[in-house]
């Protein structure tokens, strides 16, 4: 990267570009670099978005997805991981899955309230509920709003499981909670790990913990008995695929007794947002990286098919599969985890909703 690209590179944003919303009639372009207002380029801080939905738990219809429900306190992520499915879901905002991707967190106020009324219907028939089925629970605002722990307490309060997937050391400010919830069998976590590479890791997930600290909090949730695993999601042929063992290798050895994967797609508008970013951060290996994407979808970089989309086919969707298959068989020795779903008690609000 030259220095003229240096300077038009937004170090700490994954994706570099706002790309068209497709649901919006007008769209802002760039046409006269002299005369183009300075803020709409230099102008990437964090909005806080505040939003009261009607509904918070959401059930997941997908197969593949492996969770029958998901709950998201915040639209949008400050992780700005430039491959995140969930890019997509911000254009139904009236936004942009780029750079307003990272920039636009939409956080849901009334959370609490709305899982409490949730959780008190005794027609509810408890399942796991995953938190960052979209967005991560665990994003940096997280640190002072403080939604997911108090949804963690909720469940506490009532008994219910719930499953965490994450890719920030901010979870173990939750251990206390953490803790009460693993006795009865009630919480499973999975952190992500794309791999050790952290020159990698700064441009791919510019603002997730390192990969380090990502290792280190398996470990610490496996000292406090903490059901965890890790999840190798998602792999970039290319990239990241030959980082399989090592990633499965050290999680083993922290803690870790499960794990998965993906490999990327790139569905709508993530296609044109990844493969800007992979020219201006990779241009010795962009070629390479996007064919072989290409190549793990049949001939396509997304793929919308249930059974195959999260794994793709092919040479090279068979060779990450069995390169996955043998480092679990080789360093981890798996536990069999199931959620304890007979202790919910609908009743445990009963004493603060007699209070209105």
């Amino acid at each position: 990267m030259d220095s003229n690209e240096e300077n038009n590179y937004f170090k700490g944003r994954g994706s570099q570009i706002n790309t068209h919303n497709k649901f919006a009639k007008y769209q802002y372009v760039q046409e006269y670099m002299e005369v183009l207002d300075e803020e709409f380029l230099q102008n990437y801080k964090t909005e806080i978005i505040y939003t009261h939905p009607k509904t918070i738990i959401n059930k997941v219809d997908s197969e593949d997805v492996g969770m029958a429900y998901s709950l998201n306190p915040y639209q949008g992520c400050e992780h700005g991981c430039i491959y995140c499915y969930a890019r997509n879901t911000h254009e139904y905002w009236g936004y942009s899955a780029g750079l307003d991707f990272e920039q636009k967190i939409i956080v849901k106020q009334n959370v609490i309230e709305l899982l409490e009324k949730h959780f008190s219907n005794k027609k509810w028939e408890p399942l796991p509920i995953m938190l960052s089925g979209n967005t991560d629970c665990y994003q940096p605002m997280e640190r002072e709003l403080q939604i997911t722990r108090r949804v963690l307490q909720t469940c506490l309060k009532y008994k219910h499981p719930v499953g965490i997937i994450s890719k920030n050391a901010l979870v173990l400010r939750d251990m206390d909670v953490l803790v009460e919830l693993a006795k009865d069998n009630l919480v499973h976590v999975m952190i992500s790990i794309t791999g050790t590479d952290e020159s990698i890791r700064q441009k791919l997930e510019p603002r997730t913990a390192t990969y380090k600290n990502r290792f280190k909090v398996l470990e610490a949730l496996s000292k406090n008995n903490i059901p965890c695993g890790v999840m190798v999601a998602p792999i970039i042929p290319g990239l990241t695929n030959h980082e399989i063992p090592n990633v499965i290798e050290l999680a083993a050895k922290a803690g870790a007794t499960s794990a998965g994967f993906t490999v990327v797609r790139l569905n709508g508008a993530i296609g044109p947002i990844f493969k800007d970013w992979l020219v201006k951060s990779f241009p010795d290996r962009a070629d390479k990286v996007w064919n072989q994407i290409s190549h793990a979808h049949g001939g396509n970089v997304n793929d919308s098919r249930f059974g195959v989309r999260m794994r793709g086919e092919g040479q090279i969707a068979d060779s990450i599969r069995q390169l996955f298959r043998l480092s679990r068989m080789r360093f981890m020795k798996e536990d069999t985890f199931e959620f304890n779903v007979k202790s919910f008690n609908y009743k445990a609000g009963d004493s603060q909703l007699s209070l209105f």
